[in-house]
């Protein structure tokens, strides 16, 4: 390719809605455009990436004895209805109607259609495991779409779902997508962690997402995990064990004192002389539309994913000051668990606050808190708390750490939850109509590609692993009017090309630097520089990865392309 032909357009500034390093530099570098909020064009350098990315993917989810199909993307509301999720997916599934006026919607997945498809045509035991995918372009109508590619409305996902007779089967297949996902990665230049997760609105029992680690703070979520054993988990999954700490107030007796004019747990910690995790606090939210309280140790905070699926609802927010005063009968700052109607109003006892003596207690009254309480018997306590890092390994009982990490794949097990409610079965070998055991893999295909971005880059763009990169080598003949310049470009651009490395040549007539800064803001792994130095029979060899600069003869500079070129192949 040449670059004087190349449909791209790089910018001098960064866009003025990017808050993503990856969405800064895409835009600016010329491989995406913006359609409209979270929907975006791929430039023909971006759609080279991304069919890089897909490359490995197929070839991998081949070799594991996948079966690549294509599912609509426009879905009847029918088969969202068989499975439950019409009703209760939410508002990021975008649905409309046909000029006949049937309900449809843009698809989000595809868990729905394939088991129909499924079900209409695997009829026997004999006829599985079966693993099928897609790669697919998909749709949820995002409340805030931000980050570019990352929290995008409109995005290209590969997604593939197993069928079983058995849960042990379905272990089976698992084990075998976990390890390769991991190849899948590994072969785009993404080391990976595999954490455990929440399974979301997709459902199921057990699930893990796969984490790009990052520095930057685009990272959608902190990764917690054990340099001492194998752990690690998603802040929406992760479980600790709490130091032992002094969790005894110390009061004498059970009383109401004045607090006044004090409104956080700190001063209220200080104004009581107290340790902040002696200290029982009130969060109260609506979920689904009905009051909940959640008693939680005054250091800790609510982990809301947890809090959902510990009351198996949909939507939660927090309480507003006049709910508060509605369903509670209390004021904000000084709510109690002990006054509320429990017939009306849900109370969940975290996991933080069992132990606790002799604590501090809102006392549902403006400016007064009840110290020395201590809870009834026979509570339960469920974990909906965030986990902090230092707090213990829940596996071997060492300090966690945290990090920021950037989902690009996931892997759940389903179990029956969409073959059960849309009577998708097989027969078995007795005879039996049995529901199938699914099993659910997906990988973004566009998210992966966006963060390799936020993974590698630096103050002058983009630093494209090589396995993935639009281009290998991008040659730059400092005067393409130069006879003898032109000349060795060309030459060693038709040789690379010939021996498979895609190369790209920068034919335009703009000064060397223009082309410099271009080839460092798009990325290239390899730029070579025609210049001066070629009257002594030299070009200079640059690396992106570690910006290294090395003058080579001809033939050496084409050995070490076709060395480095091999990673991607």
């Amino acid at each position: 390719m040449k670059m004087s032909k190349l449909f791209v357009q790089t910018l001098r500034e960064f866009p003025n809605d990017a808050e993503a390093v990856s969405h800064k530099l895409l835009v600016r570098a010329g491989f995406i455009k913006k359609l409209s909020n979270g929907i975006y064009t791929y430039l023909p350098l971006a759609q080279k990436v991304l069919s890089k990315i897909s490359n490995i993917i197929r070839e991998e989810m081949n070799a594991s004895g996948a079966q690549e199909l294509l599912m609509p993307f426009v879905q009847p509301s029918e088969v969202w209805q068989k499975s439950g999720r019409w009703q209760v997916y939410g508002k990021e599934l975008l649905r409309c109607k046909d000029r006949h006026d049937n309900e449809m919607c843009l698809a989000p997945t595809h868990e729905e259609v394939v088991t129909s498809v499924v079900s209409d045509i695997v009829s026997s035991y004999k006829q599985l495991p079966l693993n099928v995918y897609q790669i697919q372009t998909k749709f949820r109508d995002e409340i805030r779409p931000r980050f570019g590619l990352l929290r995008g409305r409109e995005f290209i996902m590969k997604d593939a779902y197993s069928f079983h007779t058995s849960q042990e089967d379905l272990d089976r297949e698992y084990e075998v997508m976990a390890k390769t996902y991991t190849k899948i990665f590994s072969r785009c230049g993404l080391e990976t962690k595999s954490v455990q997760s929440d399974s979301g609105a997709i459902g199921g029992s057990v699930s893990h997402e796969y984490m790009v680690l990052v520095d930057t703070s685009t990272g959608e979520n902190d990764v917690f995990y054990c340099d001492n054993c194998s752990y690690s988990a998603n802040s929406n999954h992760a479980e600790s064990i709490l130091p032992v700490e002094i969790t005894d107030g110390g009061f004498s007796e059970e009383k109401i004192v004045d607090t006044p004019d004090v409104k956080t747990i700190d001063e209220l910690a200080k104004f009581l002389n107290v340790n902040p995790n002696c200290i029982l606090k009130a969060l109260a939210y609506i979920a689904d539309s009905k009051p909940v309280i959640v008693m939680i140790r005054g250091d800790k905070e609510a982990e809301e994913t947890k809090l959902l699926n510990a009351l198996n609802a949909l939507e939660i927010r927090p309480m507003e000051n006049t709910e508060i005063e509605q369903y509670l009968n209390s004021y904000p700052g000084f709510i109690s668990y002990r006054n509320v109607d429990k017939s009306k109003v849900k109370v969940l006892f975290d996991k933080s606050s069992q132990g606790m003596k002799n604590f501090v207690l809102g006392a549902d009254i403006k400016d007064k808190h009840i110290v020395g309480a201590n809870l009834e018997e026979n509570i339960e306590f469920v974990d909906v708390s965030l986990v902090k890092e230092g707090e213990f390994c829940p596996v071997c009982k060492k300090p966690l750490k945290v990090t920021k990490g950037i989902e690009v794949g996931n892997i759940f097990q389903l179990g029956t939850k969409y073959s059960k409610p849309m009577n998708a079965c097989y027969t078995d070998s007795e005879g039996q109509l049995k529901p199938y055991i699914m099993g659910c893999y997906g990988i973004g295909v566009s998210r992966t590609m966006a963060a390799a971005v936020e993974k590698y880059h630096d103050d002058f763009g983009i630093i494209w692993p090589v396995e993935i990169a639009p281009y290998v080598v991008d040659i730059v003949p400092v005067n393409i009017d130069d006879g003898l310049q032109s000349k060795v470009a060309y030459e060693l651009y038709d040789k690379l090309n010939a021996s498979g490395v895609e190369t790209i040549i920068d034919d335009r007539s703009d000064r060397a630097g223009v082309k410099f800064k271009d080839a460092d803001l798009i990325g290239f792994p390899i730029r070579i520089t025609v210049g001066k130095t070629i009257n002594e029979g030299l070009v200079e060899f640059k690396t992106r990865i570690d910006n290294t600069v090395v003058k080579l003869t001809l033939d050496e500079a084409i050995e070490k392309v076709l060395k480095y070129a091999k990673k991607s192949s």
